[in-house]
């Protein structure tokens, strides 16, 4: 795996766990930041041939 496809991964899963604590606390500002944040990384991964689960 490249540097590119694990760094895309790793923020990735980091904003899944953002997303899912903000989720959790309610905090509808934050859901919308890290789902747009989330979206984006997913459209760069898809670009690059990164397949995402």
């Amino acid at each position: 795996m490249d540097a590119f496809t694990a760094g895309i991964l790793q923020r990735i899963e980091s904003t899944e766990s953002d997303l899912h604590r903000a989720r959790e606390a309610g905090d509808v500002f934050t859901m919308d930041v890290e789902q747009a944040e989330l979206d984006d990384l997913r459209r760069l991964a898809a670009e690059h041939g990164v397949s995402v689960l």
